[in-house]
């Protein structure tokens, strides 16, 4: 019976500091989202979305500039990591399980989901910007893309491995190639877990600062010349948050809830794909 009533009492003792430490990590999200909310909305407005950044000193402006530069750079990185990522999860989970070069392919994306994103940027400065002689959208676009790409090759393999065996040899026994097995029944059959790995490789890459300080810089105009320096939302909230002038800081605070509403919608939007896939 003592036995009984100290498991009782250390269970009850775990949930309690596990309560207590769930307590403080919501009241921290809680006062950072009511923070970044509060002042985030005062900045949005008409020109905050129609206007370029402003010069030093000057009231007024906006984040168009960055707006439109960010969605490039994010769009390019979509096109590009989407179908390598994806195709390399297929060649991971169908054609190559056992040999050298998938595991060397494994172990090689491993490491650049672990890397910190500032030493992809340094080696995108050093491959793409220092060749070409200046920073450009293209070279933010090939540094996020080397992010991206990990986490749509992983998260493919995976949802690749969890298709039973019996439903290729169903595709296999209609005598259907390897290729169409692999591209028209497993991968269809979890098409709605690759979207969602494709979602968060896009939300990972999102809100990623150094990478683009070394490779896209900024732009204080609106341009759409992807071989340009071009402006964009996360070194701009960089560079606008420790400056001295008020405007500047509540652009940096509408910039940065632009942001997290743009991961926030990506985040809702993978939950419901997953919630209809979990329905099937």
């Amino acid at each position: 019976m003592d036995l009984y009533r100290r498991r009782i009492l250390i269970n009850q003792a775990g949930i309690g500091l596990s309560m207590v430490a769930m307590s403080f990590g919501l009241f921290a999200l809680l006062w950072i989202l009511w923070t970044l909310f509060s002042k985030g909305f005062a900045a949005f407005s008409w020109e905050f979305f129609t206007q370029d950044t402003p010069a030093p000193g000057t009231e007024g402006g906006g984040l168009r500039n960055a707006i439109i530069g960010s969605g490039l750079i994010l769009f390019f990185t979509t096109v590009i990591s989407t179908p390598i990522g994806i195709l390399a999860g297929i060649y991971l989970a169908e054609f190559g399980r056992v040999s050298k070069f998938a595991s060397a392919t494994r172990f090689v994306t491993d490491i650049m989901l672990s890397a910190p994103s500032i030493v992809i940027g340094l080696f995108v400065y050093a491959l793409f910007v220092v060749t070409t002689g200046g920073f450009s959208g293209w070279a933010g676009t090939v540094a996020l893309s080397l992010i991206a790409i990990p986490v749509v090759v992983r998260t493919t393999e995976n949802m690749l491995k969890l298709v039973p065996t019996s439903l290729r040899e169903a595709a296999f026994a209609v005598g259907a190639p390897r290729w169409a097995v692999s591209l028209k029944v497993t991968l269809r059959a979890v098409k709605a877990g690759v979207v969602t790995g494709v979602l968060l490789a896009i939300a990972r890459v999102t809100g990623e600062t150094a990478p683009l300080l070394f490779t896209a810089l900024s732009n204080q105009f609106y341009s759409t010349d992807m071989s340009q320096p071009m402006g964009n939302l996360p070194v701009v909230i960089f560079q606008f948050g420790l400056s001295p002038y008020d405007n500047w800081v509540n652009l940096a605070w509408g910039g940065s809830l632009l942001i997290a509403l743009l991961v926030l919608g990506i985040n809702i939007g993978a939950r419901i794909l997953f919630r209809q896939k979990d329905k099937r």
